[in-house]
């Protein structure tokens, strides 16, 4: 009932937040969605692009959920990008959720911070049942960056019945190297390395290649020349090269900031577009 009700009370707030807007403009607004498996609500910003709602427009679009990186939150896209013109230019529902410095994992050490079980399990179906989407994994894109990159491709990797499409920016590819144990804040969610090295392995993008069956998903992912997670990527392209796992990935000078991410970004979006298009056809959308 509860859950019920909180999708009564979003579906209004979609429904009086278009009616003023007889230009049926893009759409950009924060949504509260609950869940057990978290301490609190999460907000969560979401673009709709120009056209949506406009009165008897019936069309289903794609959807593309950013994940943002460590210490930031929901806001971060939004503070940085036009996603009402990034939702219009690609044509697709865009989502940011908000991290809150989870990983994007289940925490096995803390049961208040379940982020894989929310995002598969509560807050994709709310945004499939509130918005015309269409549910099929090839015409949702997941991308992040930083530990955001991390989380997208961990998450189309474990989830292609939710996420055919995955990207990464500067992506923690490989949490298990030395040199990151004692980083960001992944101690308190998955215990110590040294305590714990198969459960910080099962966690990390890297080990999860080797059970990847080709074309399970369109990967895209890059990282700045300068930047601490260079090494770590390519070493992730080596290892998909080794098992034949098809993706893109691309490289240029730069550091671990948005002045690279932002360079990088809109050729990642247009690579989603381009899968969308070609599925799209397919599925006849």
């Amino acid at each position: 009932m509860k859950h019920l009700l909180l999708l009564i009370l979003l579906i209004f707030s979609l429904s009086a937040t278009a009616v003023p807007r007889k230009e049926h403009r893009a759409w950009v607004d924060t949504l509260v969605v609950a869940s057990a498996h978290l301490d609190s609500p999460m907000k969560v910003v979401v673009a709709l692009p120009e056209g949506y709602l406009t009165p008897g427009n019936t069309r289903r679009y794609p959807t593309i959920y950013l994940l943002h990186g460590f210490k930031d939150d929901y806001r971060y896209y939004a503070d940085r990008m036009p996603l009402d013109s990034v939702a219009t230019a690609y044509q697709s529902i865009i989502v940011c959720p908000d991290g809150r410095d989870s990983w994007y994992w289940d925490s096995p050490v803390d049961p208040s911070m379940q982020m894989e079980s929310f995002l598969t399990q509560d807050l994709v179906p709310t945004i499939d049942s509130l918005a015309r989407t269409i549910p099929d994994p090839r015409m949702r894109a997941i991308h992040g960056l930083s530990m955001g990159g991390q989380g997208a491709l961990r998450l189309a990797f474990l989830h292609p019945d939710i996420w055919y499409n995955a990207g990464s920016m500067s992506g923690g590819v490989d949490i298990t190297l030395p040199k990151f144990h004692k980083q960001w804040r992944m101690e308190e969610r998955l215990g110590s390395f040294d305590e714990n090295p198969r459960r910080w392995g099962e966690h990390s993008v890297m080990s999860l290649v080797q059970g990847l069956k080709p074309g399970q998903n369109d990967i895209i992912f890059c990282c700045g020349t300068d930047d601490f997670f260079f090494d770590a990527n390519n070493a992730l392209s080596k290892n998909l090269n080794d098992h034949r796992i098809g993706h893109t990935y691309f490289t240029a000078p730069g550091h671990h900031n948005w002045q690279y991410w932002q360079s990088v970004i809109y050729p990642v979006l247009d690579h989603f577009r381009a899968s969308f298009d070609r599925h799209g056809a397919e599925i006849g959308q």
